[in-house]
């Protein structure tokens, strides 16, 4: 850089001026202008004067001035033609201070990646296990890993937007200058805002993909605590955004295509940036960029915050990665704004529609670039190429245009954001419906239809073959378990898994109100947490598995609802139907027997009561046929009678039986062994010595009773023969026997 000073050597008073560039001295004669003098003069100081032998200047008209040019060091151009073909880490990590971190980022495992953990560590411990004892653990480590790549992609298919909020902030995703490095084959960087700062959080330059240059500018984050202390953590201030202005001006001179990356929580909003101008900074690029005759591509890497984010990117096509998100206000603060707690930023989340998937819906992205299972973070390089794809598409279907049709089709993009075109009138009398109009599809709905009614009767058909399976109560117990294992896992992977901790131990700290009810502070707390819950699980496309599962149960138990009011109800109707019935055969059965009392007594029955009897026969008979019953006959019942005196006769037979058993065994003398058998019974022997003894009393009773004599003693006493006697009661023989047993004789 050239300089210019003042210098002593010559003269301040005279006719003569001179100054020297390098080794030459140039002079310069003239008269200063009022001003100029003015400023020379009030710039010089009087003792300086004064050594040159007066204090003031004779003559202010004239005045000479004694200046040096000097050179600074010569620039060299920033992409040197001799670099070393064998320099290992490429060309652009020879100019760029971004440098590749020298320590390893250390993994940082998100709050709903945790269930993961656990079977990743079961895998490095088998893996770990197979070096140490040199043993084959191909099968097991290889079954393993299905399983985490498996629940890897279940996790991530089912995203919540606070998980991919999470996802964009992580501290390892690639960054801005990542991102370039890995997409350009030549990179520039370049410096300032042109008015003396340079804001590290944004960072532009210049880079060429596929032989063809392009204008990058990006929010840039740090990768470690240092860096983000100097990048700000990716917040730029008024410095940045015109910094950025600078560029795009730059590229629209030189007719490069222009791409920003967008990764920022929003602009800084410290009070020197607002002192320094930051709301005007941003006007003044969103002003510019609709102005700018170049293609401008977006592409969101990160988050996008607001009007920080929005100051470079209001381009013609806007393209986010999967887990990126695009807001006006964080989650966080628009929690603390709607519900006073940063608590609820799941569900502020959900309800300003930030996510990649949302903004294509509404229009405000032109697409999605995918990301690898696991995040941006997991491939880097791969990432890296998918962007580079969708950017060389664009950018070619972009250059297609001309100039005013580029700055229409920019313009036309944001006009057409929100449903409604600026500008349009609208008819007075008509209101704007903002859905889009039916179709007449009369045609197409009757096929439809007729479609559905096939379909219906093929599932009848279906039905019809193949019996629909008893679902017992195992198969219900079952399903619920698997339920509630999918359950909390949907808990985690919601991020509710905290605010359902705390409730419950509120739950078990709390007391209920008398009458078993939770207190009204709990009750709400449980609602929203419900709320949140199946505000989640209503999401298209998440959790299908588990919504599946929950109807299925649903539906069972519905249709044991169903079951039961049924039974209980045809309870009711039995139970009524079988007190009319009784009620209507009582008053048949009435008629009847009072029609049998006059034939008994020798009436006889008139016209109109043989009709009435007959007319009840009648109804009676389909009566019973309603309840399944039918009328095949009548039977007389006999109840057969004991002859008279027969109890005196027994009374009698009992006293001769028993006496001639007594004489029995004191004839057959076996009363001691009796005894013996006693007590045996009592002293817990052996079953072979009761037996045996038991067998030998009654050899000797039978020996000594004459059963022939008892016989003829029992029909004189009681008039009748014994087998009649045996048969009318039990008789007193077996009676007086089994008094015998139970006072310890053999039970024969």
């Amino acid at each position: 850089m050239n300089s210019l000073f003042l210098s002593p050597a010559a003269n301040v008073c005279g006719e003569s001026s001179s100054y020297v560039s390098g080794s030459h001295i140039y002079t310069w004669n003239g008269l200063l202008g009022a001003e100029q003098r003015r400023v020379l003069s009030s710039g010089v100081s009087r003792g300086w004067l004064k050594h040159f032998g007066q204090s003031t200047p004779r003559n202010r008209n004239r005045f000479c001035v004694v200046a040096r040019i000097k050179k600074g060091q010569k620039h060299e151009y920033p992409w040197p033609e001799d670099i070393d073909p064998n320099l290992k880490t490429g060309h652009l990590s020879y100019l760029s201070r971004f440098k590749p971190l020298a320590d390893k980022p250390k993994p940082v495992t998100l709050e709903f990646e945790k269930p993961l953990v656990e079977l990743e560590k079961k895998i490095i411990d088998v893996r770990k296990m197979a070096d140490e004892t040199g043993l084959d653990f191909t099968d097991q480590i290889n079954l393993l890993e299905s399983k985490y790549q498996q629940a890897l992609k279940d996790l991530y298919t089912h995203l919540t937007p606070i998980q991919r909020l999470s996802i964009a902030r992580h501290p390892n995703r690639p960054t801005f200058l990542d991102h370039v490095l890995n997409i350009a084959e030549k990179w520039v960087e370049l410096h300032g805002d042109r008015a003396g700062y340079d804001d590290p959080a944004i960072v532009t330059g210049l880079g060429t993909i596929d032989g063809k240059t392009y204008a990058f500018i990006g929010h840039q984050k740090g990768r470690n605590t240092k860096e983000n202390i100097h990048r700000n953590f990716g917040m730029p201030t008024p410095h940045g955004y015109r910094k950025a202005l600078r560029m795009m001006r730059y590229a629209d001179h030189h007719g490069f295509p222009i791409v920003t990356f967008i990764d920022t929580p929003g602009a800084f909003a410290d009070l020197k940036s607002e002192e320094l101008g930051q709301g005007e900074a941003i006007a003044v690029n969103l002003r510019t960029m609709f102005g700018l005759k170049v293609p401008i591509v977006t592409i969101v890497i990160g988050e996008g915050g607001s009007g920080g984010a929005l100051a470079i990117g209001c381009a013609n096509k806007m393209y986010m990665l999967e887990n990126s998100v695009f807001y006006v206000a964080s989650p966080e603060a628009c929690a603390a704004i709607l519900w006073k707690s940063s608590q609820e930023a799941p569900e502020a989340a959900e309800q300003l529609k930030i996510t990649s998937t949302e903004l294509c819906k509404l229009k405000i992205a032109d697409g999605i670039i995918p990301e690898p299972l696991g995040g941006a973070h997991t491939d880097p390089t791969w990432t890296s190429q998918q962007i580079k794809v969708k950017l060389v598409k664009a950018m070619e279907e972009l250059a297609a245009m001309d100039k005013e049709t580029l700055l229409s089709h920019r313009h036309m993009k944001f006009r057409t954001l929100g449903g409604y075109l600026e500008g349009k009138p609208l008819p007075p009398n008509k209101t704007y419906n903002m859905k889009k109009k039916e179709a007449k599809l009369s045609k197409v709905k009757a096929d439809v239809v007729k479609e559905i009614e096939n379909l219906k009767k093929s599932v009848v058909e279906a039905k019809g073959k193949y019996p629909t399976p008893t679902i017992t109560n195992r198969t219900i117990e079952k399903l619920k378990q698997v339920i509630d294992k999918e359950m909390t896992k949907a808990f985690i992977s919601m991020g509710l898994q905290k605010s359902f901790k705390a409730l419950k131990m509120e739950l078990s700290k709390s007391r209920s109100t008398p009458d078993g009810t939770l207190s009204p502070a709990l009750q709400e707390k449980a609602d929203r947490l419900v709320d949140k819950f199946k505000r989640n699980l209503s999401r298209p496309g998440s959790y299908m598995g588990l919504k599946q599962k929950l109807a299925l149960l649903f539906e069972i138990n519905r249709l044991q609802d169903l079951k039961a009011k049924g039974e209980k109800l045809k309870e009711q109707i039995n139970e009524k139907l079988d007190e009319k019935l009784k009620e209507k055969v009582k008053g048949k059965m009435e008629v009847l027997r009072r029609a049998r009392d006059k034939v008994a007594k020798g009436e006889q029955l008139d016209d109109d009561q043989i009709k009435e009897v007959e007319s009840a026969k009648e109804e009676l008979a389909e009566m019973l046929k309603s309840a399944n019953l039918e009328v095949v006959g009548s039977v007389k019942k006999i109840v057969p009678t004991s002859p008279p005196g027969l109890g005196e006769k027994l009374a009698k037979a009992d006293e001769v039986i028993n006496k001639e058993i007594e004489k029995a065994i004191d004839m057959a003398g076996v009363r001691g062994k009796i005894e013996e058998l006693k007590t045996q019974i009592a002293g817990g022997s052996s079953d072979e010595k009761v037996e045996e003894l038991e067998r030998e009393i009654r050899e000797q009773i039978v020996a000594v009773m004459n059963l022939t004599g008892l016989k003829k003693k029992v029909e004189s006493v009681t008039g009748l023969p014994a087998q009649e006697t045996v048969n009318a009661e039990p008789s007193p023989v077996d009676i007086t026997i089994q008094e015998t047993v139970s006072a310890g004789h053999s039970p024969e």
